[in-house]
């Protein structure tokens, strides 16, 4: 395997549940699963729900802590945002266009799974904006 691959895990409390809002609602492949954690196949990056006896909290805004994906086909971002709209998934914020006319202009959406983990997906108008244009500052919705 040649290709670099990110992984992440994140609390839950029921793999019965995270399963069907990851798999069912999302369309991540299943893999390996036991009663104390459940291997993700999301857009082919690896995440591991691990549940936890500790009680899980809501944050107050998408700051500081989320994870998701950047599509780099615009068709893609919008296939998952269709699926998540027809699952009827929970949307922490609703799809909107950040910094419209930029180099930095993108579209994003922010889904909240059952255990308060927050997800953003995106799509670059301009894909040199995901790691450059450094002459701009902004990121996210924070001035």
């Amino acid at each position: 395997m040649s290709q670099t691959l990110f992984h992440l895990a994140f609390p839950v409390t029921d793999i019965a549940q995270t399963k069907a809002y990851y798999v069912n609602g999302l369309g991540c492949i299943p893999g390996r699963e036991n009663h104390h954690a459940l291997i993700l196949n999301l857009y082919g990056h690896q995440l591991v729900a691990h549940v936890t006896k500790e009680p899980l909290t809501l944050q107050k805004t998408i700051y500081p802590r989320h994870f998701g994906l950047i599509f780099t086909q615009e068709r893609d971002w919008q296939d998952l945002l269709k699926r998540a709209q027809q699952q009827q998934l929970l949307f922490r914020e609703e799809t909107k266009n950040r910094f419209v006319g930029s180099p930095l202009e993108h579209r994003t959406f922010f889904l909240e799974d059952p255990f308060y983990n927050f997800m953003e997906f995106k799509y670059y108008r301009h894909p040199e904006a995901i790691f450059g244009s450094y002459e701009h500052t902004q990121i996210g919705d924070r001035t």
